[in-house]
């Protein structure tokens, strides 16, 4: 994927990446926005997708042989946005061993019983790794925004719940992701900016077709009547974490086969800058391996 195309779809996408918040307006954000790309165009994004794929598990190859740095790629969406889709498409060529996928659903009593950023720490990836949150601790400014009765779950004392709560968990993830950062995390965070009428086709699409029942659920439908409160949410979650360090990236999702891209593009840009290599070996290893293969070659030559 690194090539003169690349670097065109890296423009596509380079709007698309949200370093500072300040101003942001999801209004700005078209979901069905192609950057200029046509329906003829898929053949061609479709080639460009999987030689992203092909880059990426070389990188993530010598990643895992480095073992100087992690990646965090983060994915947030209102329901039938394609994250679970996107992520299998992006991340099909990667080794299996090193690479996590954490998918997080309400918490547990015993997650409950811990700060609300605890469950989500203990999923971290470790150096050498690269770790997927499909959903993350900003449903904490989101659903649980949403529905603030599920602070009364989390067991705050009265005196912790002010009219500052979501200012406080905004600084609160700022300085979390400032601090994975400066420990050799890279960290992307990625919204698939879906359309109210394209979640509603996505949805008749499930009920109506009988391979795609599994995927709905009525509770999809009574989340969907809080539209508006969650693109505010996420207008406000964006515009307060957004930072050069930890960067937002909106993503249009009516379109899966453009969404598809943009993420790897996304990717492969950021973990490029990496600059990965495979280990150097030093002087006294290097005589190691001289060592080695002389051994090796005289079993050979004795029939050992």
């Amino acid at each position: 994927m690194k090539n003169g195309r690349h670097r065109q779809f890296a423009r596509y996408v380079a709007p698309l990446c949200i370093t500072r918040g300040k101003g942001f307006r999801l209004a700005d954000f078209d979901p069905a926005d192609t950057a200029g790309l046509k329906s003829a165009d898929k053949a061609e994004a479709k080639e460009a997708l999987a030689r992203g794929v092909e880059w990426l598990t070389e990188q993530q190859d010598m990643l895992y042989a480095q073992d100087h740095w992690a990646v965090l790629l983060v994915f947030q969406a209102m329901d039938a946005a394609g994250k679970d889709s996107t992520i299998k498409h992006v991340t099909s060529g990667i080794n299996p061993q090193g690479c996590s996928v954490t998918s997080f659903k309400q918490p547990s009593s015993e997650e409950l019983d811990h700060d609300y950023l605890w469950r989500y720490m203990r999923n971290v990836p470790a150096r050498g790794q690269i770790g997927i949150f499909n959903r993350s601790y900003y449903e904490e400014v989101l659903v649980v925004k949403v529905h603030q009765e599920l602070l009364q779950r989390q067991k705050l004392h009265p005196s912790l719940v002010t009219r500052d709560i979501w200012k406080e968990r905004y600084a609160d993830i700022v300085n979390y992701e400032r601090y994975l950062v400066r420990n050799g995390v890279l960290v992307l965070k990625f919204f698939l900016h879906l359309s109210r009428g394209e979640q509603k086709r996505r949805f008749l699409e499930r009920l109506d077709n009988p391979a795609k029942n599994w995927k709905f659920s009525t509770a999809d439908v009574a989340e969907r009547a809080h539209w508006d409160e969650y693109q505010q949410a996420y207008e406000e979650a964006i515009r307060h974490t957004a930072t050069p360090q930890a960067p937002w990236y909106v993503i249009p999702a009516d379109n899966k086969w453009f969404t598809r891209l943009a993420v790897a593009t996304a990717i492969v840009e950021a973990i490029g800058g990496l600059q990965l290599h495979y280990p150097v070996m030093g002087p006294a290893a290097r005589r190691d391996l001289a060592r080695a293969r002389a051994q090796l070659a005289a079993g050979r030559r004795a029939g050992r």
